[in-house]
């Protein structure tokens, strides 16, 4: 079963350079509310600032980007990939109540803090 486990994650997680419109892998996110917030952590370590977008289509909060294979890796033999590389895409419906107030990109983590209205 873990062979069968390690060849799945190899499937969905491999570089891949064919179709860069798709989006290979989600980040893991984080969701948080209090009584008039809501904070979504997203975790995209190795992700550069200008990397990322996110927008709210609708009542869908969309994450985008790109976290590019290192140099080393386009010219040696990728012994073990396990950390996911090219685009992402990550997708959240949201309440139509939320306004979105800050958003900063730290320690690796993209943390969107959206303002609850009536």
């Amino acid at each position: 079963m873990l062979k069968q486990a390690e060849q799945l994650h190899r499937q969905f997680f491999e570089p891949s350079y064919e179709d860069a419109c798709a989006a290979r892998w989600e980040p893991p996110v984080d969701v948080f509310e209090t009584e008039g917030e809501l904070t979504i952590v997203a975790a995209l370590p190795g992700v550069a600032p200008d990397a990322v977008r996110a927008e709210i289509e609708g009542q869908t909060l969309i994450i985008t980007g790109t976290r590019p294979l290192p140099s080393a890796g386009r010219r040696a033999n990728i012994l073990r990939l396990e950390i996911p590389y090219g685009r992402f895409e990550r997708r959240i419906t949201l309440s139509n109540r939320l306004r979105l107030s800050a958003r900063d990109l730290q320690n690796g983590c993209l943390v969107l803090t959206f303002t609850k209205h009536e």
